[in-house]
């Protein structure tokens, strides 16, 4: 009967030939095919060494990857922070004075109820600005203007995990904590790039 082959949806037809009936197999035929499938498994087994010694070669020569960059090692510490019950006008100063664009703010018990940054008191630069300013915006208190919502960090935490997070929550600076929850140092966007710029190539991997 015909051979049907399809290529591509393409239907092919092809007769078959007719077929000569074998001759009966010897011994020697025999042994050629024990000795052929011999050679297959030892050209096998040669093969398979050789790429074993190749692989465990490739180990060898590949350089060791070096451990994930984390918090601790980009992180400016000690971080300067205010209490809750500081003035717009004392955050101010205490920026420019620093050169700083972000303030974690404390309550009296030490603890981290807020964060501060450049853009939050942005819409008062005016009246802070001025001297003896009578609006009455100099004088409000942190509380007033600060972020309650803290994304933190601690020093152990990769880069690359505090990046995708600035990222996604379109944030600037990330205080770093340690076990009590006080801040021991802040990660801001400026200290990614400045490590990119003077440590490269750096390795961002997870």
């Amino acid at each position: 009967m015909p051979i049907i082959r399809a290529v591509d949806g393409i239907v092919e037809m092809h007769p078959t030939l007719p077929v000569s009936p074998r001759p009966p197999a010897t011994q020697a035929d025999a042994d050629r095919r024990d000795r052929s499938k011999e050679q297959e498994r030892q050209t096998a087994d040669h093969a398979a060494r050789l790429a074993q010694q190749a692989y465990q070669q490739q180990i060898q020569q590949a350089p060791a990857l070096s451990p994930a960059l984390l918090a601790q090692d980009l992180m400016t510490s000690p971080v300067t922070w205010l209490p809750s019950d500081s003035t717009l006008l004392e955050a101010w100063s205490l920026m420019k004075h620093k050169g700083i664009q972000h303030l974690p703010v404390m309550s009296v018990h030490g603890t981290l109820v807020g964060m501060v940054s450049s853009h939050d008191l942005l819409p008062y630069a005016h009246e802070l600005e001025s001297v003896n300013s009578p609006e009455p915006s100099v004088g409000y208190k942190l509380a007033h203007v600060m972020s309650s919502r803290i994304l933190s960090a601690t020093p152990t935490t990769e880069i690359r995990e505090i990046a995708h997070i600035m990222l996604e929550e379109h944030v600037s600076g990330v205080p770093i904590l340690d076990s009590s929850r006080h801040p021991i140092g802040i990660l801001t966007t400026s200290d990614i790039l400045r490590a990119i710029v003077h440590q490269s190539p750096l390795d961002l991997r997870t």
